[in-house]
Formats: structure tokens, C-alpha cells, sequence
């Protein structure tokens, strides 16, 4: 499917590249979405797809692998991805998102030694910082981390893993100390390192070709040099690796939405009634229209939080107000689209059911939407005395 958009690019480079995913995700992803989504068949073939690419290194610096692209693009082509085939859009998300912990807080020899192999596209990377019971209070993790000499031997349960069971290797966080929020450390597992299992995937509402698991830590047992950053440095690095990932998911919520938008659209064009088509009845036309706005809007917002990333800025309450318009918008827009196509849109003859399935977790994941309401508001009791105005070109 094209996008119906006009989006302004950082470059000429950024424009071809894009133009390139959206050509390769039409002509190698779209056919196999339906099928996999359907038998809930993870596609890893996708995935090995956009790493010849490059799209798993893509943020990342060239001297290690990655394709230097400044994080603006990067959601650029995460949305076409996302606009196309949601699960794998997420699972894009994910794989960056654990690479980020190594890339920005490993050392020289660290990076050079694993970031390579993890930014090529040949290895699938997944992310482990929530719990059964320590969700959006990270800090209450129970996973231990204990000191062995040159080891560390790992116990405990992480939940909700995307790429559970699938990932060639996973940044764990997990507790070395006893202190709330500076007793979390980071750590860099190989997925067939003893002692590492995943529980079958979880059965879920959406996105069932990403694959959610339970990953359970029995005594894995790995060397202290896989630690990344400090001991006790955990939590700070799960924060900055969250407000990265959040964008990602906004690129990928508002891809799916704008998908939700082009069918609604097309089906509009093409459905009459009372003589000509729907889109020309006034009360759906405003009905599409705001499905545009809420797509424009969440896009804006997304790169507005990439731009300044980009530019060495803050960005942390940007980045939770993208998400939650993003996810929000998403889920408005893709309901909507299913009442456009009224009986059609609630059967699987049309994309926008799924459609509509997939957007309800982008709420949820990567921190809820309560949760960005909490970051959002603490950020403006802290600079309520700051009155500075940040211009990003």
C-alpha cells in the first residue's frame, strides 16, 4: 500500500532511502502479513529482509555497522514499516531500542567487540525491563544479578519480551543491590546461554506475529565484562533507552494509522450510496478529515521529539507526548476507519479490524499512556520556571 502523504525529508539521501523500504515492505512484506498475522507465524525472513537493508542499524554509527542516519530518518522509514506490517514495524522498534544500552553506555571495547554483529541484520536483539509484577514501577524488579568472581549469576522473570523465545540475544536489566533505584544494573545475555528460557508465546488481542513472552533466568551464568555501564547504573539507562524506544513506537502508531486512513479513503472513493459516493456525504467527509488530522498531528509531533534528539537536546517530555498522541490517535483513527467501512470493516475481508486490534496495545507498551500522562506532568512541575523557547530547523 502507498501512503497517501507528502512528508518533508531531512535529505535527499533520507527521501531515497524511504522511498526504497516503501518498495521492498510493498513488495516483500505486504503479501506474507495477512497469512502470518493469522497463523501467528513469526517472520523472521522480514526481518533478515530489512537488516540487508540496513534498517537494524539505521540510528546507529557507521564505524560499528549502523547506517549513521540521523533518528528523524529512522522514523521516517520506521512509519513506512509500521504502515505496512505493524508487528514487524514493532519489532524494528525493539530490536533498536536493544541496541541502545550498548551503543550509547558501553565502553570502546564493548561496542566494538558486539555491536557490529548486532547492528548487521543477521542477529535479533529484545529487550527485558518489566515483570510480572513490576510493570510501570521498574524499580520494584526482583530479577537478581549476583557477583561471582568474573561472573554474574542471573535469577528471576522477566515478562512481556517481545521477540521472547526468537532473539539472538536480549539487554537484560536486573538487580545487583538493594537500593530501590540505583541497585539495577544492565546486561548483555546471548539467547542460548544456559539456564535461559522462554515460556510459549502469550495469545493476544493484536500484533500476533510479534511474538510476547515470559523469559525465565535460571542461573545464567555470564562474564562480568557483559555488564553495561556501572553497577547500579540500570534504571538511569532503562529511562534513556525508553524515551528513544517511545519514539519508535510513535513512528509505527501513526504508519498504522495513516494505512487505516488510505483504506478508509479508497473504500470512500469507491462505496455509494444515495446516488454517489461516500466520501462526498458531508458527515463522513468530516468524519475522514479528522482521521487526517490525527494522523498529521501525531507525525508532527513524533519528528518534532526526533528533532530535537538530533540536535543533542532534551527530548524526554517530547518523546512521552509523541507516544501518547501517537498511540492514542492511532487507536481513534483505526476505530473510526472500521466504522467508515461499517459491516465490511468488522469482517477480515479488510485490513482495518486488525488494524484496530494492533493499535490498542501501542497504548500500552513502552510505557501506558497513565505513564506518559505521570512523565509528561513531572516534567512541567520541574521547568515551571523555565520559560525557554528551543528553535529546531
Amino acid at each position: 500500500m502507498l501512503m497517501s502523504v507528502t512528508r518533508l525529508m531531512p535529505s535527499q539521501e533520507t527521501a531515497d532511502l524511504v522511498e526504497l523500504v516503501r518498495e521492498v515492505a510493498s513488495r516483500e512484506l505486504a503479501p506474507h502479513v495477512a497469512e502470518a498475522e493469522e497463523t501467528e507465524r513469526f517472520p523472521r525472513e522480514a526481518f533478515r529482509t530489512l537488516g540487508k537493508l540496513g534498517v537494524l542499524g539505521l540510528p546507529y554509527p557507521e564505524e560499528y555497522g549502523g547506517g549513521g542516519q540521523p533518528y528523524e530518518a529512522y522514523l521516517n522509514i520506521l512509519e513506512e514499516i509500521g504502515a505496512v506490517w505493524a508487528s514487524v514495524g514493532v519489532g524494528v522498534s525493539v530490536h533498536v531500542l536493544s541496541c541502545y544500552a550498548l551503543a550509547v553506555y558501553g565502553t570502546e571495547a564493548q561496542r566494538q567487540r558486539w555491536l557490529p554483529d548486532l547492528l548487521s541484520g543477521d542477529l535479533l536483539g529484545a529487550y527485558c525491563l518489566s515483570e510480572p509484577h513490576a510493570g510501570s514501577d521498574p524499580a520494584a524488579m526482583t530479577t537478581r544479578a549476583r557477583r561471582d568472581g568474573d561472573h554474574y549469576i542471573l535469577d528471576g522473570v522477566k515478562a512481556w519480551i517481545t521477540h521472547g523465545g526468537q532473539a539472538d540475544f536480549y539487554t537484560v536489566m536486573a538487580r545487583t543491590s538493594d537500593d530501590r533505584s540505583r541497585g539495577i544494573s544492565c546486561f548483555l545475555v546471548p539467547a542460548d546461554t544456559p539456564g535461559l528460557s522462554a515460556d510459549r508465546p502469550e495469545r493476544k488481542m493484536g500484533l500476533t506475529a510479534s511474538h510476547t513472552t515470559m523469559l525465565r533466568f535460571d542461573g545464567v551464568r555470564i562474564p562480568a565484562d557483559q555488564r553495561i555501564g556501572a553497577e547500579g547504573q540500570g534504571l538511569s539507562i532503562a529511562l534513556s533507552s525508553l524515551d528513544a524506544g517511545r519514539l519508535g513506537i510513535a513512528a509505527v502508531a501513526t504508519g498504522l494509522a495513516q494505512a487505516a486512513l488510505d483504506t478508509a479513503v479508497d473504500y470512500a472513493r469507491q462505496r455509494e450510496a444515495f446516488g454517489k459516493p461516500i466520501i462526498e456525504h458531508q458527515g463522513l467527509a468530516f468524519l475522514l478529515a479528522d482521521m487526517a488530522a490525527a494522523v498529521e498531528t501525531a507525525r508532527a509531533a513524533t519528528l518534532r521529539a526526533a528533532r530535537l534528539k538530533d540536535s543533542g537536546l532534551p527530548y524526554s517530555k517530547e518523546a512521552s507526548i509523541a507516544k501518547l498522541i501517537a498511540t492514542d490517535n492511532a487507536m481513534r483513527v483505526t476505530t473510526d476507519a472500521v466504522q467508515v467501512l461499517g459491516g465490511y470493516g468488522y469482517t477480515r475481508d479488510f485490513p482495518v479490524e486488525r488494524y484496530m486490534r494492533e493499535a490498542k496495545v501501542m497504548q500500552i507498551f513502552e510505557g501506558t499512556n497513565q505513564i506518559q500522562r505521570l512523565v509528561i506532568g513531572r516534567h512541567l512541575a520541574r521547568d515551571a520556571t523555565a520559560h525557554t523557547v528551543t528553535v529546531v530547523r
